[in-house]
């Protein structure tokens, strides 16, 4: 009985083994489905700009992974002037050199301006893995193609300053005109995302 038993499950443990390490081995995004969502006129500037870096979408953690092993993507730390980075679930501290730079100059300015005040970074560089899970969560991300997934773009909460999450006009206010000043400058693009409560910034290879 014992020999029968083994003969009948030993079949369905391969086959539950097999079937769970096929589901690991597939990515949870369709990349054709992905490439067919066309950009908006808004947004298309900020995928312009993304690729004017020479790095190729990110598809996952391998990928973001060779371009930290080559120099090419630098470590943004969790706090500076002007700037705090919320824990991030569905994204990476990682963003090519003039992002990261520009980021810091961005908030030193925000700093400097309101006398000391901070914003909080909300998302940094994706990959489409990290895009697809959020979906599941959200479905306000992304269906197609982000900035995000090339290393140069980055959202800024608006409604989080000072590491408090509540609704400051007059910070706001400041951080816009921060933003615009950068924007004027040649140095970067943004959306305003209502749905999000972040402005989304997209940094250009000047």
């Amino acid at each position: 009985m014992k020999k029968f038993l083994c003969v009948v499950f030993v079949p369905f443990i391969y086959s539950l083994h097999h079937s769970q390490a096929a589901k690991k081995s597939f990515p949870c995004y369709d990349l054709s489905s992905v490439l067919k969502v066309e950009p908006t006129a808004l947004y298309k500037p900020h995928l312009d700009a993304s690729k004017s870096f020479s790095v190729h979408l990110l598809k996952d953690s391998k990928t973001v992974q060779k371009y930290i092993n080559n120099g090419k993507f630098h470590k943004i730390k969790k706090t500076g002037k002007g700037y705090k980075v919320q824990k991030l679930s569905y994204s990476r501290p990682y963003m090519v050199s003039k992002a990261k730079t520009t980021l810091e100059k961005i908030a030193s300015k925000f700093s400097k301006d309101t006398k000391g005040g901070t914003f909080t970074v909300s998302s940094i560089t994706r990959t489409l893995e990290d895009q697809c899970r959020l979906r599941r969560v959200n479905s306000n991300a992304s269906l197609g193609i982000s900035s995000h997934n090339y290393g140069n773009s980055f959202d800024i909460s608006y409604i989080r300053f000072n590491d408090v999450l509540k609704y400051n006009p007059k910070m706001e206010v400041a951080l816009e005109k921060v933003l615009k000043y950068y924007a004027n400058a040649g140095r970067i693009f943004y959306i305003k995302e209502k749905q999000q409560s972040c402005y989304h910034i997209t940094v250009r290879n000047y």
